[in-house]
């Protein structure tokens, strides 16, 4: 009776150990495939951070200092860019149908219908005709004087703040190459301090010195593709004054004869 008592007790240790391991490989599994899940599940969320948020990491981390000027340069030299290229697109006339215009009014009504025709249309070129009209009757050489003399007015006018645009496309790379000169120089004095060479000193200050570079890069880059479209659509606009300018003359000579 004691050996049959002493059997279920071996038997019922036995079990329970084996429950109590079987339990305990459930948890550990368990434990092993939620940090995993979780591993996958920051892998998923790094691979899903959209672009505005890398870049804004990675602005965050190039430093307040230099990465600031940097984007201060960027905003008001696209807030310039975008002025010239509004203020350009209200300049451009359709001198072709402006000429002919012109030239109907001052063979129907004389020079004062043709000036009244400029005055009613926007643009350097109908302001251009308006001078060389208002003078057209002193003489043929007055009016091409002032025709040119007002040409060199609307041009300035043209170029006005343009020369900012090409200063900031020369500042933020500058302001970057010295980000990060000063970076690699902060690096440098981490390893005189620590006595030795060791990566985790210096890597954050190349880092940031080459994010202060990289977007300073990409500024001068956005900016420079805005300056060649306003200077390429300032040169249309100047030849179209000076297209017309030549028109305008032989218009005036045919109508003084």
């Amino acid at each position: 009776m004691k050996r049959f008592f002493s059997i279920l007790a071996i038997v019922f240790l036995m079990a329970f150990g084996t429950a109590n391991a079987t339990t305990n490989a459930a948890t550990v599994a368990t434990a092993v495939v939620t940090i995993q899940d979780d591993a996958d599940d920051t892998t998923a969320a790094d691979e899903d951070k959209s672009f505005h948020q890398e870049l804004k990491q990675r602005f965050i981390e190039g430093g307040p200092g230099f990465m600031g000027i940097v984007l201060l340069c960027l905003i008001l030299g696209l807030a310039i860019a975008i002025e010239r290229i509004i203020f350009l697109n209200l300049s451009t006339t359709n001198t072709k149908k402006l000429t002919q215009n012109v030239e109907d009014a001052l063979q129907s009504g004389g020079i004062e219908a043709a000036k009244e025709v400029c005055r009613n249309t926007k643009g350097p070129v109908a302001s251009i005709f308006y001078q060389g009209l208002d003078r057209a009757d002193e003489s043929l050489e007055s009016a091409e004087k002032a025709v040119v003399a007002y040409g060199g007015v609307q041009m300035g006018q043209l170029e006005k703040n343009v020369s900012w645009i090409s200063l900031f496309i020369a500042l933020a790379p500058m302001l970057g190459f010295m980000g990060t000169v000063i970076g690699m120089i902060q690096a440098f004095d981490k390893i005189q301090s620590a006595g030795g060479m060791d990566a985790t000193l210096v890597a954050g200050g190349i880092k940031v010195a080459l994010l202060t570079t990289v977007f300073g890069l990409i500024v001068a880059i956005i900016l420079q593709i805005f300056y060649n479209y306003i200077v390429a659509k300032i040169d249309s606009i100047v030849n179209d004054m000076e297209d017309s300018s030549i028109t305008l003359m032989d218009m005036l000579s045919r109508y003084k004869k």
